[in-house]
């Protein structure tokens, strides 16, 4: 993964934690609306991916502990992982995109009741992706993916100097490329032959010659409808659009779309297909039921969005009635690390990924709280256009005292914390029992972001070895780790 040079190590810094009381008067256990619903507090697990779900996407025994574990520490709202609308092969992930994932979905809806004691809204995340295909072998990819033009004959001539070029069959073309010197290819394919090769074949929302691309406004309004219905059907609270990160209805906001269709170029031609999504999804589900979205403040990329293109978009957002606003960062394929041959490029490992999930090796700005300025922009654009929308905050969240700081400046109104939550679910429940200094505080080394970057089950490296042989606790699928922190035995409910 990216880090900033020089680095810097940092240490997780010293906090107070509230007393009982002073927790009672806090910001953060307070209510606050959301929709039609109302949070017990502003506490907010983001969506996290955890690998559990079975590979046609269907909830197990196991995102059923996860999710109910998250519910016995009792947040305001918790958020389910991105889940595919559409139904098509995703591996491990949650889907919802055809109705027969409806009983899996309420039993995970009831887990969180239960386990919550009805206390936790819970709202799941509806995400749209492109193709991405793994680094190919690069012969396979001179053998079946390059489509050998008239072009790459002529760079060859050029390159050599040497007409007979022109006239080679494809198979001679293909046979030299295998074998070449890298320079070679280098001149011979252009730059998303270039990148195929090295990174694996990608679709962007810009490829407007694949017609299924050229279509993606026509159909998406209709499928994410169609997931927000189920969502409703199954018992959530809400549903939230992803519009954040490496994905489609984020790579139709960025800077970086240039569709010439009327759905890219300028800022209100970016947004109109997010907001079409939006339209159909309200008129599907009706008003009473609360529909935000997932946005970034910032693309961290060459030539994409930035905090005044999100500010934008967010008195859009609030202009149409999106309940609720949650500002995240970065998570970008444009400046993804190089994957190893056979593995997918993953959009966390760049610059923009580090951003999205800084760790304790930074600069001087360290990890913590490091991107609030972009909730802050955003929530003063909304509130300046005359909206109230509620505004989630993210980012190295790992305190009772930054959580209570957040809220006071005024940079948000609910405050999310991922990976303090994963370290210790129960870390609400303890600050509000004035019991902060049991919190299992979270080390911000990313061990789970490297899990879910190599596709396995997450875990946190503070609870994951421990008592591996205590009856009925679940393991990873090597054995190695146990599935779910241990359980706080001080828990009121």
């Amino acid at each position: 993964m990216w880090h900033p040079e020089p680095v810097i190590r940092h240490s997780i810094p010293e906090t107070l934690w509230p007393t009982e009381e002073e927790a009672a008067r806090s910001l953060l256990f307070q209510p606050v609306r959301v929709g039609r619903v109302e949070l017990e507090s502003r506490t907010w697990v983001p969506a996290m991916v955890p690998w559990r779900a079975t590979e046609d996407g269907f909830v197990t025994r196991e995102n059923l502990e996860w999710y109910g574990r998250f519910a016995a520490g009792r947040p305001g709202a918790l958020v389910v992982e991105a889940t595919g609308i559409r139904d098509v092969p995703s591996g491990p992930l949650l889907r919802i995109g055809h109705d027969r994932f409806l009983p899996g979905l309420r039993e995970l809806v009831e887990t969180v009741r239960r386990e919550s004691h009805g206390r936790t809204r819970l709202f799941i995340q509806l995400i749209d992706f492109l193709a991405v295909k793994r680094r190919p072998e690069p012969s396979k990819f001179f053998e079946r993916f390059l489509n050998v033009t008239d072009r790459h004959r002529q760079a060859l001539a050029a390159f050599f100097d040497e007409e007979g070029w022109l006239g080679r069959d494809e198979t001679e073309v293909r046979a030299f490329l295998k074998v070449a010197p890298d320079a070679v290819v280098e001149r011979v394919l252009d730059e998303r032959e270039l990148e195929s090769l090295h990174f694996g074949y990608r679709e962007r929302v810009t490829d407007t010659h694949l017609g299924h691309v050229r279509e993606l406004p026509r159909v998406l309004p209709e499928l994410f409808a169609e997931a927000a219905r189920r969502a409703r059907a199954a018992g959530f609270d809400g549903v939230e659009l992803h519009y954040a990160h490496a994905y489609t209805m984020a790579s139709f906001l960025s800077r970086r779309n240039d569709r010439g269709d009327g759905y890219g170029g300028s800022r209100e031609e970016r947004v109109r297909l997010p907001l079409e999504v939006f339209r159909a999804v309200r008129s599907e589900v009706g008003d009473d039921y609360t529909v935000g979205v997932r946005f970034l403040g910032d693309e961290v990329i060459e030539g994409g969005s930035r905090v005044e293109d999100a500010a934008f978009y967010a008195a859009e957002f609030a202009r149409a009635g999106l309940d609720f606003l949650s500002v995240s960062k970065g998570g970008k394929f444009e400046d993804a690390k190089r994957p190893k041959v056979g593995q997918a490029v993953y959009p966390y490992t760049g610059r923009s990924g580090y951003e999205c999930m800084p760790t304790v090796l930074s600069d001087e700005a360290g990890p913590f709280g490091r991107n609030l300025s972009l909730s802050r922009e955003v929530k003063r654009a909304v509130n300046g256009a005359g909206f109230q929308t509620p505004v989630v905050a993210a980012g190295g969240v790992g305190t009772f005292e930054l959580a209570e700081e957040i809220l006071r400046r005024g940079d948000a109104d609910i405050v999310g914390a991922a990976r303090q939550s994963l370290a210790d679910p129960d870390w609400f429940l303890k600050t509000r029992a004035g019991l902060g200094t049991q919190v299992r505080r979270c080390t911000y080394t990313n061990y789970c972001e490297a899990l879910d970057q190599s596709h396995k089950q997450v875990t946190c490296k503070l609870w994951d070895r421990e008592g591996l042989s205590e009856p009925n606790v679940s393991l990873s699928a090597d054995g190695r780790r146990r599935l779910l922190p241990p359980k706080w035995e001080g828990s009121r409910q």
